[in-house]
């Protein structure tokens, strides 16, 4: 009998990806593609062709669905990018807890699974959103081993299922907690550096300024960000370095910058005239209040990809980084001790995500 990429017998590593279609998600295929690992590439709704990615379809919150999409794959490597964002914490606990421990339940009997690694954020650090930053955090920079906090966070129960599951079945496991992600994805929850660009060219398009839309601790402050690549190099690192197994990973690029540094210099690349703090924040959601009809002219009229905003950009998850009132920092040192050495430039990550954004027909370059 001949050996398959997904037949457990082989030792030919293969990947599955959840939530390929997501930021973190498209940078890992990518990645393990240009590195020649066969991919499956799981999501909710039909991605677009991949080169090199098989494409999988289910519900995440369906463990039938599950169970069927999944039945006859054999991956050694997972990798979890998804999650879905709920109107209460408890019931982000319910469901995205639940999506851990039905996909892993799924792929349990086929017992080819060798390593999973879980992209969190740091949520963990500061709290869910029902109380983002409102208790005692702990000191910056964060470091991997403070204690858990007080409220119940669905960052914390994806972990406890997915060490349930390495215990259940003898995989090793990593957790990557990223800072802000800067990437490119249609329909994300959380995009800034998408978002920014949105910003901007309706900032052209009415002769506004570019205003910084947070707070004056974000503004003076010291801060970190993760780009998706960088993201998807220290989770395949991860997934086959013997000194990272069952850690749990800060992801940072590696540089440190202050708002008040970043904002005029993002401002010139996209064309409109900065605007920094100035006494309070001024949220994008209220800046951006009714501005969708005007997304969808300049949709039409540049000929874009998208012209329903809400896909593109995410203000609520822009002001919420943006109006922390306080430092949000992490240390690097575990995963430079285990032998992680992957850095990034954010603001060259900026200007990369820019520029692909114009060439993908996302928002238009500046005129």
């Amino acid at each position: 009998m001949t050996d398959t990429p997904n037949d457990p017998r082989t030792d030919s590593p293969t990947a599955l990806v959840v939530g390929v279609t997501g930021i973190a998600g498209s940078a890992l295929a990518d990645r393990l593609v240009d590195q020649g690992w066969p991919v499956l590439g799981l999501s909710r709704r039909a991605p677009a062709e991949r080169p090199g990615v098989t494409a999988l379809q289910a519900d995440l919150t369906d463990a039938d669905a599950l169970r069927d999409v999944l039945a006859d794959v054999r991956p050694t490597h997972v990798f979890l990018t998804a999650w879905a964002r709920q109107d209460t914490e408890e019931e982000n606990i319910r469901v995205n807890g639940g999506m851990v421990r039905d996909l892993l339940a799924a792929l349990s009997p086929g017992g080819s699974v060798q390593h999973v690694a879980l992209m969190t954020g740091l949520k963990h650090y500061l709290g869910p959103f029902e109380a983002y930053g409102k208790g005692e955090t702990p000191d910056t920079p964060f470091h991997e081993d403070e204690e858990r906090l007080p409220y119940p966070n669905f960052y914390y129960e994806q972990e406890d299922r997915l060490l349930e599951a390495a215990a259940r079945d003898g995989f090793t496991w990593s957790v990557h907690r990223a800072h802000t992600v800067i990437g490119a994805a249609l329909g994300n929850a959380m995009n800034m550096g998408q978002t920014l660009a949105a910003y901007a060219t309706l900032c052209r398009e009415t002769g506004s300024p570019f205003v910084f839309p947070g707070s004056q601790t974000q503004w003076d402050g010291l801060t970190d960000m993760t780009d998706a690549g960088l993201l998807a190099e220290q989770m395949v690192w991860a997934s086959t370095e013997p000194a990272a197994a069952d850690t749990a990973f800060n992801t940072a690029n590696g540089d440190v910058f202050r708002w008040r540094w970043l904002w005029p210099l993002l401002a010139a690349r996209l064309g409109v005239q900065p605007e920094g703090y100035a006494g309070s924040p001024r949220p994008l959601e209220e800046q951006m209040a009714g501005a969708a009809p005007r997304w969808r002219e300049v949709a039409d009229r540049e000929g874009l990809r998208e012209a329903d905003l809400d896909r593109v950009a995410s203000w609520w998850h822009t002001d919420a980084d943006l109006g922390r009132d306080m430092e949000c920092l992490t240390d690097q040192a575990r995963s430079r001790a285990a032998g992680f050495t992957g850095y990034r430039s954010t603001l060259d990550c900026f200007l990369a995500l820019f520029d692909r954004l114009e060439a993908d027909r996302v928002v238009p370059a500046p005129r």
